[in-house]
């Protein structure tokens, strides 16, 4: 099987992850934090461990505003429900993913807020000059994808978050196909709240993520009940991370999210990054004079872009292709909406979608070219069958 899926979730993680996790869950795994002996103190060095690698790899000053999550959509929707209150006006985008669109759209549709959504070049990049032209009065929120699940396209966050800060607003950033790839600074590039999933660029287990949360910041939680400390406290303690993080937190995973990322610290984000945009280039340089498909996105040459490749052969729905392609070449692939119905519709591939691909750090040229051929083979058979 040929894995290029990795925009789903990455597959295979480092050993470290696999290793690290079992010795754990074999041998530390107490409820960490809940009681004085050394399992349990151990088990919550783990935890605290692991917030502070991330703190570092984000530029977070205080490792405790890194509240840790189920994976990004936990953390968007915990951000968005906890901030907004009645009459506040948000500015995002038409590229989103559902983890921001719904929770926006459901709250716009009871009259708590209002939405403005800006539209993308037909590259698929946004201008911030767009955002600041959609500020009003009544805007508390700009909410923006960092890199585009269905284009791979890198907005400028830096930029927004500048301007965000300017005008006074607080500025939260998807980074669940970023985190890993791309430098981040929540301090540099003025983010109030970043979101991001453990199992994607990370290569950490899935059930893992988290929002980091800045100091202009305060969130209604999100969910409320044990801490471990201040249990006599009526409601949830004010004291981040607890104000946020109630229950049992998946300490097992988050012991193979420590060893995710600092097998990506270790190997540098612009090397893991340049590997996976080569890959994709090779691919784009493959098929980009073949007329038989349709490419979505930045060109080759494009720095900007994550390794994600959106594709359609002419003709064919990407579900059959994704199907031949797994089923006659064993190479597994995405096809559909990928969960970012409005992005579809602004590149004109709404409502079927498009096969994508998206290798990752452990993918080869070989299985670039294979899946190359693979396609190509597919769009002969579908012009042979149509004759």
């Amino acid at each position: 099987m040929i894995y290029l899926d990795n925009a789903a979730t990455s597959f295979p993680k480092p050993s470290e992850v696999y290793g690290e996790m079992d010795e754990f869950f074999r041998e530390r795994a107490a409820n960490p934090g809940r009681a004085g002996y050394r399992l349990s103190t151990e088990a919550e060095k783990g935890i605290e461990t692991t917030r502070k690698v991330l703190a570092g790899l984000f530029g977070a000053r205080e490792p405790q505003r890194l509240v840790f999550t189920l994976n990004a959509t936990d953390a968007i929707n915990m951000a968005i429900k906890g901030l907004l209150n009645p009459g506040d006006h948000v500015i995002t985008t038409t590229l989103e993913h559902n983890a921001v669109t719904r929770p926006l759209n459901s709250l716009e549709r009871q009259g708590v807020i209002t939405v403005t959504r800006v539209r993308p070049s037909p590259q698929g990049f946004v201008d911030p000059g767009d955002i600041k032209g959609s500020i009003t009065p009544k805007t508390r929120l700009v909410a923006l994808v960092h890199a585009s699940n269905v284009l791979g396209t890198v907005q400028p966050i830096g930029d927004v978050g500048w301007l965000a800060r300017e005008k006074d607003l607080l500025f939260l950033v998807d980074a669940a196909q970023s985190a890993g790839l791309w430098p981040i600074d929540v301090e540099g590039q003025c983010i109030d709240l970043l979101a991001f999933t453990g199992h994607k660029s990370l290569l950490g287990p899935p059930g893992t993520g988290g929002l980091y949360v800045g100091g202009r910041v305060e969130l209604r939680p999100w969910r409320e009940g044990g801490t471990g400390v201040d249990s006599q406290n009526p409601v949830q303690p004010e004291d981040m991370p607890f104000r946020l993080e109630g229950g049992t937190p998946n300490f097992v995973g988050l012991v193979g999210l420590k060893a995710g990322v600092e097998f990506v610290s270790r190997t540098g984000t612009d090397k893991i990054r340049r590997h996976g945009q080569a890959l994709i280039s090779q691919l784009l340089h493959t098929l980009g004079d073949d007329k038989r498909f349709t490419l979505y996105g930045p060109p080759p040459e494009a720095e900007d872009r994550s390794p994600i490749l959106s594709l359609n052969i002419k003709g064919m729905e990407p579900q059959v292709v994704g199907t031949i392609l797994d089923e006659s070449f064993g190479i597994a692939v995405r096809s559909g909406l990928h969960c970012a119905p409005g992005t579809h519709k602004e590149i004109g591939s709404f409502p079927q979608g498009t096969v994508r691909i998206s290798p990752g750090f452990f993918n080869t040229g070989d299985d670039v070219t294979q899946v190359a051929l693979a396609l190509k083979e597919i769009a002969s058979s579908m012009a042979e069958s149509s004759r």
